[in-house]
């Protein structure tokens, strides 16, 4: 395959480059699946072979989902909660604070209640227990004649903790995904496909995924054993939990492929008198409708679950997805959606300090912006510095500031990464490096607690890493064109198809990104504050189409589009359909421009646009 640099720096620092797929292997696909070329080249240019297209346009429970047994130590775990669930054992469940947390917690509260346990549930508050599990809570836990605790979505780097509940006397099942070290901790059993030793290739799994084919295993351990037959009791209904595991994989970013994206498809095509209720309540609320899609999921749902533990509300989403009860579900969501808007006026008063300190400071040109200050939310750190990554271009961390269960004051840090950088690994290498207390996380995101008099050392050693990274020729610099549009080709037609045979969307599995060549900007201007909306046609006129730039105020690609002399800009967009009174139309959603003089590629200007 060969590729042209479409542009070769963009606004965003960005090279655009168009994949060129052989015509050949185009024609094969669309001829052999019944797709349109357009779909095709798609496949090719996203390196989807012609023997895999099949598993990647319809994925099916009965012919693609994974084998839990494939994963290390998920036989002799399958077995052991096996006999623990006949012997009557005392089990609790230990949840992240955040979605997958959340969503892992009500996969297993489900399961084990269908089993006839009513497990209770333990999730940390955010500001005054900080990231991942600490000793008091296991404490609480084992005091209440826990003997073995289900630890999701955090705990493979929790040395010291594990080991204090090891010598309570607590058997400790770990079931996460985030970065493991070659040590591992004294638990009984540790699920984590990105162990050293597991070779079962699911690292992509969300811990909700991990959680899930958890059940699947221990479910099937259970039948072997007659466990169902001697309850005289059905075997769970698992695929019912569908819909909050893919949930769970849209909100924590993983990757968008293999497993992870048949979990999505199959949970999200739940019918909505089938969908949990918890789910439901919180879709009325937000009013939104089947089907779910990943931006209903990542931008409107998730942010709710989120918010009761931004504010002192840390079970509220567990709880939310647990209930069968559809009046506690209503009471839950609309608290969820209180949350939420007290949660929006607090950010964006600490994300305008976080910009002031950036451009006082003059961070934004640093290998890595790093910004901290006292009062801030603890709780509300991830999303500023994922709106700082996603203004700056660079990986960004926040860093705020509580007193730890001892009472001492520690740095609470949130960190969000651009592709090509690794960022959980830096937090791993500064902990080992005597830095931080704690730190993990995954490439794109990861969290970590640092003593305050170590906070300079660290952001050293984090812009050295970062560089080091980006020195090695890892980092991605690009932006991968899928095609070029004419304003002409930007129809609801073409994002139909797009949908419906590519979807969804997500981490390593991106919206096709457009080149939308010489456009004239008809008109701009400012909608909610800090979003550029403008309507663009082709140089020589013709239809228009409307385009938005989000969270484009005062940036460079803000003032480019309200420009009112400008020329002609290339934009690179997603495409929506946009519903409003019964009609449809689609719309381009814009996420990097340049100037007209910046085409570089002379194959492509004499290319046939769409």
């Amino acid at each position: 395959m060969t590729s042209d640099v479409l542009v070769p720096e963009s606004l965003m620092r960005a090279r655009w480059v168009l994949s060129d797929a052989p015509l050949d292997d185009i024609e094969k696909i669309a001829r052999a699946h019944g797709v349109p070329e357009i779909i095709a080249r798609l496949l090719c240019a996203r390196g989807i072979g012609a023997q895999d297209v099949q598993g990647f346009l319809r994925p099916t429970l009965k012919d693609n989902f994974p084998d839990p047994f494939t994963m290390k130590g998920m036989d002799a775990m399958a077995s052991d909660l096996a006999q623990a669930i006949e012997a009557k054992a005392s089990f609790a469940i230990f949840g992240d604070f955040d979605v997958d947390g959340a969503t892992s917690s009500a996969i297993l509260y489900r399961f084990f209640k269908h089993l006839g346990f009513d497990l209770p549930v333990y999730i940390p508050d955010r500001v005054g227990e900080g990231y991942g599990p600490n000793i008091e809570a296991l404490k609480t836990l084992r005091g209440q004649g826990v003997e073995i605790l289900l630890m999701l979505d955090c705990g493979t780097t929790a040395f010291d903790v594990i080991r204090s509940g090891k010598e309570m006397g607590l058997k400790i099942v770990i079931l996460d995904h985030h970065e493991a070290e070659e040590k591992l901790p004294e638990a009984w059993h540790i699920i984590n496909p990105k162990r050293k030793d597991d070779t079962s290739g699911l690292t992509m799994l969300a811990a909700c995924g991990v959680t899930f084919l958890s059940c699947v295993a221990v479910n099937s351990r259970l039948r072997e054993r007659g466990y169902y037959a001697a309850q005289n009791l059905k075997e769970p209904d698992l695929k019912s939990f569908m819909d909050i595991l893919a949930l769970g994989t849209v909100c924590d970013m993983v990757p968008l492929t293999g497993p992870n994206r048949l979990f999505v498809r199959s949970g999200f095509a739940t019918p909505e008198s089938k969908l949990n209720t918890g789910i439901r309540a919180l879709m009325n609320v937000a009013k939104i409708r089947t089907p779910i899609t990943t931006y209903d999921a990542g931008f409107v749902l998730g942010p709710r679950i989120n918010a009761g533990s931004r504010v002192h509300k840390a079970d509220l989403g567990a709880r939310l997805l647990s209930t069968d009860n559809p009046e506690e579900a209503k009471n839950i969501a609309w608290t969820l959606e209180d949350c939420n808007k007290l949660r929006k006026d607090m950010q964006a008063e600490m994300e305008r300090e976080a910009i002031h300190r950036v451009e006082s400071r003059n961070l934004q040109e640093a290998p890595l912006i790093l910004v901290d200050k006292e009062g801030w939310h603890p709780g509300l750190s991830g999303l500023v510095a994922g709106n700082l990554k996603e203004r700056y271009g660079r990986p960004a961390c926040v860093v705020t500031y509580a007193e730890s269960l001892s009472g001492l004051v520690e740095g609470r840090g949130s960190g969000r990464s651009v592709p090509g950088i690794h960022i959980a690994q830096a937090f791993i290498d500064a902990r080992v490096a005597g830095l931080l207390e704690k730190g993990g996380g995954h490439a794109m995101a990861g969290g970590f607690t640092v003593l305050p008099e170590k906070l300079d050392a660290l952001r050293t050693f984090l812009c050295e890493h970062i560089s080091a990274q980006a020195a090695s020729g890892e980092v991605n610099i690009t932006t991968s064109i899928d095609g070029v549009l004419s304003a002409r080709g930007v129809t609801v037609e073409l994002v139909t198809l797009l949908q419906d045979f590519i979807g969804p969307f997500g981490q390593e599995h991106p919206e096709p990104v457009f080149a939308l060549t010489d456009m004239k900007i008809q008109s701009a201007d400012i909608v909610g504050e800090k979003h550029v909306r403008v309507m663009v046609s082709d140089p020589e006129g013709g239809p228009r189409v409307k385009a938005i730039a989000f969270r484009a105020v005062g940036t460079p690609l803000g003032e480019l589009l309200l420009s009112r002399n400008t020329g002609p800009v290339h934009l690179a967009a997603t495409l929506k359909i946009n519903e409003w009174q019964g009609r449809q139309s689609a719309e381009a959603i814009i996420v990097d421009a340049a100037p007209s003089t910046r085409l570089q590629s002379a194959r492509v200007r004499d290319a046939q646009r769409a």
